[in-house]
């Protein structure tokens, strides 16, 4: 891999404005495009084999799945437009703070997240190409630290979302994938979850997940009527794709560099 067109990393927004920060190495998507009510001059995920028009339920797994069916670099990377990875070490008043967090009892939920508004110190520390690509000669994936949660997987999910859409996923795994229903029963009893739908993986590889994720989301589409998920709970194949994914590298045990991500929390209300 000679150059960072060989790796590309895809930044996923859902409304239109003006991208942050300038970063060369990646390449902003407009996720949903399709349904998408003005014009926008950010790229879609509307062209090609696409699935663009499921955007209010699917989020951005409608980004991954153009990426999957449409792009061929070596590398491909996921992240969303105020959540990206780092290969920097937090500054001391960074981990100050997040120490005075764990004392309080709050540091379940920031962990692995960096929260800031400072675009100008954490936008030059946004993880690079290059930086991804001499990961990816020892590792197999990069990935985001694995969230901690106080409950298990399972219960986390029953307590914010329907119980049933577990119990949906067990009986199409044990279907269609049933390799995985032990990698799935065990990643529920855990208390670690790859968050956020974001990933660096060396394209094959990508696929393959895809493939196998895809398969088990259209599925559990097929099954389900939508119109019991409003509000929040639209996003339910984002919130599953999540568990699925975490089962997968379960079930895989791949090699992963798991980085911490750089959240810009200020920039949902710029947009």
């Amino acid at each position: 891999m000679s150059n960072n067109d060989n790796c590309k990393i895809y930044v996923f927004h859902y409304k239109d404005g003006e991208p942050f920060p300038d970063l060369p190495d990646y390449t902003h998507i407009l996720a949903g495009k399709e349904s998408y009510p003005n014009k926008s001059l950010l790229t879609g995920d509307n062209t090609g084999d696409n699935i663009s028009n499921k955007n209010q339920y699917f989020s951005e797994l409608t980004g991954i799945y153009w990426i999957y069916k449409n792009q061929s670099s070596d590398i491909v990377g996921t992240c969303h437009y105020r959540r990206f990875f780092t290969a920097h070490d937090e500054p001391l008043r960074y981990k100050l703070k997040r120490l005075l967090f764990f004392l309080c009892s709050f540091n379940t939920g920031r962990h692995g997240l960096i929260y800031t508004s400072d675009e100008e110190f954490w936008g030059k520390r946004i993880l690079t190409s290059n930086e991804a690509k001499q990961y990816l000669v020892e590792f197999d994936a990069i990935m985001p630290i694995r969230r901690k949660l106080r409950q298990t997987v399972e219960c986390h999910y029953n307590k914010y979302h329907d119980s049933s859409d577990l119990q949906l996923l067990r009986i199409i795994i044990g279907e269609k994938a049933s390799d995985y229903s032990s990698s799935f029963e065990s990643t529920l009893q855990q208390k670690r979850l790859y968050a956020n739908n974001m990933m660096l993986l060396k394209k094959e590889k990508f696929d393959a997940l895809c493939e196998w994720l895809f398969m088990l989301l259209f599925e559990f589409e097929k099954r389900i009527d939508l119109i019991n998920y409003v509000d929040y709970q639209q996003r339910i194949f984002g919130f599953i794709s999540e568990r699925l994914i975490t089962t997968w590298f379960n079930y895989h045990q791949l090699k992963v560099k798991e980085l911490p991500l750089i959240y810009f929390r200020h920039l949902k209300k710029r947009k």
